[in-house]
């Protein structure tokens, strides 16, 4: 077990190591302080002051840094964040194979299973490191541009309309940091999975996103309301139910279960693919 750990150690050393392992985090610093900018333009915050003000709430009070943190976690860490995820578990074993590194390390004596866990280990690490530098920095900067306050949580497409007071705002939204992790690992591992192909990286990368995204379109597309608890994007946007006055832990943890057997169901896909490639030729 200790020489899991070292070995751990070595692979996360090796990721954050890469510079595009750092895209996402500098990615999301810019576009946190445009969203930032644009929800001070007039005609949105006029919408916001108007579903506040309509619902009998003081607007200033509800449009703080808290829910500014919010709002950019919604609008921006499943498109961007799918990208990065993408990016980065497509590249992990892959670019290995590319570059010829792969083959020096299965000369020495570890297993493939020991590779794949490991390897997909950091990937997991990765994925709940950039969702909390997300979440923490999108409440710092908002924070910082509105000062504290209430919270509201709004999500019209997910039938989320709440608003808490600054305590217990907060906690929802440290609450929802890892739920929010929870769902997008499975990005992650579709990801891992296309990097355990013989394929290349960008292909891998490519393959991850195409899926994902058309999995967003067709989950909104109205005809097809019948099929929504099939699409995966749709079990990923459980977490927002964290914000609901009574969370529905029931369908959460339905949501999880299917997501977690996705997960699992990837890695195995992507361990039974490596373990029958030929790296000799």
């Amino acid at each position: 077990m200790t020489l899991f750990w070292l070995q751990l150690r070595g692979e996360l050393t090796k990721l954050f190591a890469r510079k595009r392992t750092y895209l996402g985090f500098g990615a999301f610093l810019g576009i946190e302080a445009l969203v930032l900018f644009m929800l001070q333009l007039p005609k949105p915050k006029a919408h916001f002051r108007r579903v506040i003000e309509d619902s009998g709430y003081i607007f200033e009070q509800y449009f703080s840094g808290l829910t500014m943190g919010l709002l950019i976690l919604m609008w921006t860490t499943f498109l961007l964040g799918a990208l990065y995820l993408a990016l980065v578990a497509g590249d992990v074993i892959s670019k290995e194979v590319e570059d010829g590194t792969m083959r020096m390390t299965l000369c020495r004596p570890i297993s493939r299973l020991r590779i794949v866990v490991i390897k997909y280990a950091a990937c997991v690490i990765y994925t709940f490191a950039l969702v909390a530098f997300i979440a923490i920095t999108a409440l710092l900067a908002g924070m910082a541009y509105r000062g504290t306050g209430g919270l509201l949580a709004y999500a019209p497409q997910d039938q989320l309309f709440e608003l808490y007071e600054a305590g217990p705002g907060l906690l929802r939204y440290l609450c929802a940091i890892p739920a929010l992790g929870l769902g997008l690992l499975s990005i992650t591992s579709l990801g891992f999975m296309f990097s355990c192909f013989n394929m290349k990286p960008a292909a891998a990368t490519i393959a991850t996103l195409s899926l994902m995204f058309l999995d967003s379109i067709f989950r909104n597309i109205p005809y097809f309301e019948s099929l929504r608890p099939y699409f995966i994007t749709a079990r990923i946007a459980t977490w927002l139910n964290v914000f609901h006055l009574h969370i529905p832990w029931e369908k959460m943890t339905e949501d999880y279960a299917y997501l977690i057997a996705l997960d699992l169901t990837f890695l195995l896909i992507g361990l039974a693919s490596f373990h029958q490639r030929d790296f000799k030729s």
